[in-house]
């Protein structure tokens, strides 16, 4: 047998170092000459045997002190199938496959799909995979990383030692993969990247990894994702109605580790969640649960919008599986789920994806694009496909693996703007010499049509402060294709007007009605929803004016304009009734404060309202256009009242609705009614049951043929201090 090394020196250094950026070519069985020779790099062993045909034990020569062997078999017919043996320094005896006899796992379709970008479902390929090749269990790891110089797989299997595992480099997709055998389920693993850029190396965690450790670790972990027996069948047919824009949609938006805690600090599971937060969500009567996002992030403080791992949902709470069952409880209860999704910025934590190949790989090199400034954040390159590919296939892997029904992309004016919270001199231009980032606009237009087109009944949300044009209109009209849009300016004129004193709302009363000028320009949301009750604008009823009873007078009537008003509804956690601290991620609502009244009432009163949004249909069958909504009086400025009127134009059902935003009660109130008939109260916000001085109107009301507020009808009613009531006509006697 041959004694010397069939390798140079400088090429056993190279892999013995860690610089070898072609293992395949050095490491497993090749031919040579009139045989094969087969090259183990082993550092862990003090002595490496093959085993071939699982009885011939050959000893192989080490090559290298470091644990470089080999073994020459001449006149032997290639490939050979063997094992490697190995007897450790400690003289521990170990056999096992060697990952170098196995080849590529990538197709080359994919492999084109991905240099393209244009690879919908890329979590099928790249990541951590469980696989069995030819007999033979282990995981095939695959990551994105063209610009390495050397990309190795390290965890406790290989003591995180990133020369053992070097993977193979797929030059036309910049892919690199390796398959290793009898690795399971749970196996921790990161990868380790050797650059061209000053030697810098650097352990990433996987970007397209199924689960991560609980911060402060930040390993991937393997995971089987298919393991959760779906049981939303039902739903998931018949969800579409829930898309379209005529249903109600209610939604309830939560931040799992603060919405309740147990034993005063510790988080729900995604189990417990599954319970009782599916069974408060169901009994309050809302449609949908919107979750601040869940993909895996390293600081609590971020409230999840600093993303590492988007796609594994955060281990704060449980596996995925858990989570895909937490998904599914909402489904059987009718509960739909919307996850808000962060596609404008990443973190610069050592292990996520900022420079992670040695390159500015994800986000722009010069930071008058990739920087942000306020948030000090990464920016991602829009203009990259494999970005994009990125960001589109994470979208959908959420949609596909955990039946997500709604994405809520975050910040998008971020997005579209190239100086956003820039001053001069720090953004550049797009090549038309405008400030409109045309690399995010076609992202954001191929996002929504690559939802869409694979997934109809998923709904798209953007959270948009701007007047950006046709934001929720489709695509190929030159819009952005969201299918709703939160109304930011609602939401600010809403409370700018509440938090004054009732006496001087008169001189405000255009701050109120200005929504109405442009509520059917874009299909809404009206948010009220974390961002208003943190860092200093202080809680919904503590934004009131006046003593606690009309503090909780005026959040009644807030709502109930609120659900009235044209538009989906979206209300943060503890809005409902009534929490008085600003809300921190750090700390459970005061869920306590329900044993008082006030709180209570207003509880009840939110439920209610739910009750009565996804009864009547006049409410919500049309949000977007004048035929679903009709003024009466919005010239009232000297009193501070609303009164309109909301129809269904297709059955021409109504409800009436008379606001009263000052303490004094008002009566023989006339208000014009769109027929003739009997009308009764469905809803105060001033009933003693949701904690108010019981101004109500009972009993029926029959119209007269007095004309009022442009109407032919009028009725003659009581209106509630600092309240909202609502009224429809009864059906027609059949005597």
């Amino acid at each position: 047998m041959k004694k010397e090394a069939t390798l140079s020196l400088e090429e056993i250094e190279a892999m013995v170092t860690g610089y070898h950026g072609d293992p395949f070519r050095v490491l497993g069985c090749h031919p040579y000459e009139d045989g094969v020779v087969i090259r183990a790099f082993l550092p862990q062993a003090a002595k490496a045997n093959v085993v071939i045909d699982g009885t011939q034990v050959l000893e192989m020569a080490r090559k290298h002190w470091d644990g470089f062997f080999e073994l020459m078999l001449p006149e032997h017919p290639f490939p050979v199938k063997y094992h490697l043996q190995i007897v450790t320094h400690n003289g521990r005896e170990q056999l096992y496959e060697d990952p170098y006899a196995f080849g590529p796992l990538l197709s080359e379709y994919d492999e084109y799909l991905l240099a393209q970008g244009t690879h919908l479902y890329i979590y099928e390929q790249l990541g951590a995979h469980l696989k069995d090749v030819n007999g033979v269990k282990g995981v095939h790891f695959a990551v994105w990383a063209p610009n390495a110089l050397r990309v190795s797989v390290i965890g406790e299997f290989n003591n995180w030692d990133g020369r053992r595992h070097p993977m193979l480099f797929h030059h036309d997709s910049g892919v690199w993969e390796l398959f290793i055998p009898d690795l399971s389920e749970g196996t921790l693993y990161k990868y380790e990247i050797k650059t061209h850029y000053k030697d810098y190396t650097v352990a990433k965690a996987d970007p397209v990894g199924f689960a991560g450790q609980l911060r402060p670790n930040t390993a991937s972990i393997v995971w089987d994702i298919t393991k959760h027996q779906w049981q939303d069948e039902k739903w998931m047919n018949e969800r579409q109605q829930a898309k379209d824009t005529a249903a109600p949609i209610s939604i309830y938006e939560v931040h799992l580790g603060s919405w309740r805690r147990k034993n005063g600090w510790e988080w729900l599971t995604y189990q417990e969640l599954a319970v009782e937060l599916v069974s408060y969500v169901k009994r309050m009567g809302f449609t949908h649960i919107e979750l601040l996002p869940v993909s895996e992030h390293p600081f609590d403080g971020s409230w999840g919008y600093q993303v590492t791992g988007y796609f594994a949902p955060t281990s704060r709470f449980g596996t995925p599986e858990d989570f895909m069952a937490f998904v599914d409880a909402c489904h059987q209860a009718g509960i739909g789920v919307i996850l808000d999704w962060v596609p404008a910025h990443f973190p610069t934590d050592q292990h996520g994806l900022g420079f992670f190949d040695g390159t500015h790989l994800y986000e722009h090199e010069d930071p008058r694009q990739g920087a942000h400034p306020d948030w000090g954040t990464y920016i991602f390159n829009y203009g990259r496909h494999e970005v994009v590919q990125f960001l589109i296939s994470n979208a959908l892997f959420w949609l596909d693996k955990y039946h997500i029904d709604g994405l809520r992309v975050d910040a998008v004016a971020s997005m579209l703007y190239l100086d956003f919270s820039r001053k001069p001199g720090e953004w550049l231009p797009n090549r038309y010499g405008g400030r409109e980032n045309l690399h995010a606009l076609e992202f954001l237009r191929r996002f929504n049509n690559s939802v869409h087109e694979q997934f109809p009944a998923v709904l798209t949300f953007a959270e948009e402060s701007t007047a950006w044009p046709g934001v929720t209109q489709p695509t190929a009209a030159g819009g952005l294709g969201f299918d709703m849009k939160w109304n930011m300016g609602w939401m600010h004129d809403t409370l700018q007007y509440i938090s004054n004193e009732p006496i001087y709302r008169s001189y405000h009363q255009g701050t109120l009605t200005f929504s109405l000028l442009y509520a059917f320009s874009e299909r809404f949301v009206l948010p009220l929803s974390h961002d208003e009750v943190v860092h200093l604008k202080k809680s919904m009823v503590d934004k009131m004016p006046g003593d606690a009873w009309q503090k909780f007078a005026n959040l009644r009537l807030l709502y109930g304009y609120q659900w009235t008003h044209p538009g989906k509804k979206l209300l943060f956690m503890g809005g409902e009734w009534g929490q008085w601290r600003e809300w921190s991620e750090e700390r459970s609502l005061d869920w306590h404060l329900l044993e008082h009244s006030a709180h209570r009432g207003l509880q009840s009163f939110v439920a209610d309202l739910n009750m009565i949004y996804g009864r009547e249909s006049a409410l919500f069958a049309d949000d977007n256009s004048w035929q679903g909504f009709t003024w009466l009086d919005f010239r009232d400025s000297l009193h501070s009242i609303l009164a309109y009127i909301r129809t269904n134009p297709d059955s021409a059902e109504s409800v009436v609705v008379v606001c009263n935003f000052t303490p004094v009660v008002r009566h023989d109130f006339r208000l014009g009614v769109p027929r003739s008939g009997r009308y009764q109260e469905i809803i105060n916000s001033d009933h003693h049951h949701y904690g108010g001085s019981h101004v109500v109107n009972e009993g029926e009301f029959v119209t007269k043929d007095i004309s009022w507020h442009d109407q032919a009808q009028s009725i003659l009613i009581t209106l509630p201090p600092l309240g909202i009531t609502l009224f429809k006509q009864l059906p027609e006697s059949t005597e």
